[in-house]
C-alpha cells in the first residue's frame, strides 16, 4: 500500500525524535544531525511536490533492535520502489507481496546451505527478532526511481548506525554485499572483533558475476559456523520457510 503523502512527514520526523537513546544518541552528533535533519527536508519537499515515497517506516529497523542487541548486520542499498514492497527491513517485503528478484536469490542461497526447496515466506521479521539489522544505506525512495534518495543525506545517517554498532563490544557478523554496502566496511575500528563477510549484491545483475558471487558465496552458513564458535545461538535462516503454511507439503 501506498504511504499517505500527508503523513511520512510527520511519521519519519516522529521516528527520528522517538528512537531508542542508543541510536538517538549516534544521531546526535552535529554533523550526523545535520543530515538526518537534511533528508527530512528533502522527503517533506519532495512529498509536498507529489512525489511517492517508500517505506511508511523509514526507521523501523532501529525500533526493534537497541545495537547491543544486534548480532548480524545484513545492508542492502536502498528501499524497494514499487508500491506494497518497502517495509523498512532491508530485502523484507509484506507475506502478500510478490517475492523481489533480490530476496528470491537470497532464499536460494539459504537452500544451498540448508537444503530447503519451496517457496518461503517473504517478510524477514522472524530474522529481527533473532538480532538480524536488516539495514539500507539509504532508507527513502520514490516510486518507481531506484537511488532517487540516494546523496541526500541517508549515507551520513547510515554511516552512524553502522559505527554505532560496530563499536558495540559483542563481536557481530556484517554481511557486505555489493559496492554501497562494502563501503561501509572501512568504518569499522581497528582490531574490531567482528565478522566482515563480502559478495556481489543479491541481484540478478550481479549475483552470479565475478569477483565475488552471491551465488555461492555460503554466507548464511559461514555466519552460524562463527556464531557457534563464540557460543552464540544461531540465526535460524529456515524461519521464513516454517511460518509459510504453503510449505506443510515439503514437510518444513
Amino acid at each position: 500500500m501506498a504511504i499517505d503523502n500527508r503523513l511520512l512527514p510527520h511519521t519519519l520526523a516522529a521516528q527520528a525524535a522517538g528512537l531508542p537513546a542508543d541510536w538517538a544518541q549516534a544521531l546526535a552528533k552535529p554533523r550526523v544531525a545535520l543530515a538526518l535533519e537534511s533528508i527530512i527536508g528533502h522527503v517533506e519537499a519532495r512529498l509536498a511536490e507529489g512525489a511517492t515515497v517508500y517505506p511508511a517506516t523509514p526507521l523501523r529497523a532501529l525500533e526493534a533492535l537497541a545495537p547491543s542487541a544486534v548480532r548480524v548486520v545484513i545492508l542492502g542499498q536502498d528501499p524497494y520502489h514499487g508500491p506494497g514492497q518497502a517495509q523498512g527491513l532491508a530485502f523484507s517485503v509484506p507475506e502478500d507481496c510478490k517475492c523481489p528478484p533480490s530476496l528470491r536469490n537470497m532464499f536460494k542461497e539459504i537452500g544451498r546451505d540448508y537444503a530447503l526447496t519451496g517457496t518461503p515466506g517473504h517478510d524477514l521479521s522472524a530474522w529481527v527478532d533473532q538480532g538480524v539489522l536488516l539495514l539500507n544505506t539509504s532508507l527513502t525512495v520514490e516510486d518507481g526511481q531506484p537511488g532517487s534518495h540516494a546523496k541526500k543525506g541517508w549515507e551520513t545517517v547510515t554511516d552512524a548506525l553502522f559505527t554505532r554498532v560496530a563499536e558495540d563490544p559483542a563481536p557481530k557478523a556484517f554481511l557486505l554485499w555489493g559496492a554501497h554496502a562494502q563501503a561501509k566496511a572501512g568504518l569499522l575500528p581497528a582490531g574490531h572483533p567482528h565478522l566482515v563477510l563480502t559478495a556481489n549484491h543479491p541481484s540478478p545483475l550481479s549475483a552470479t558475476r565475478p569477483p565475488a558471487p552471491f551465488i555461492g558465496c555460503g554466507h548464511f552458513r559461514l555466519t552460524n559456523d562463527w556464531l557457534q564458535k563464540q557460543g552464540q545461538t544461531l540465526i535460524d535462516w529456515t524461519v521464513t520457510f516454517k511460518k509459510n503454511p504453503k510449505q506443510a507439503e515439503f514437510g518444513l
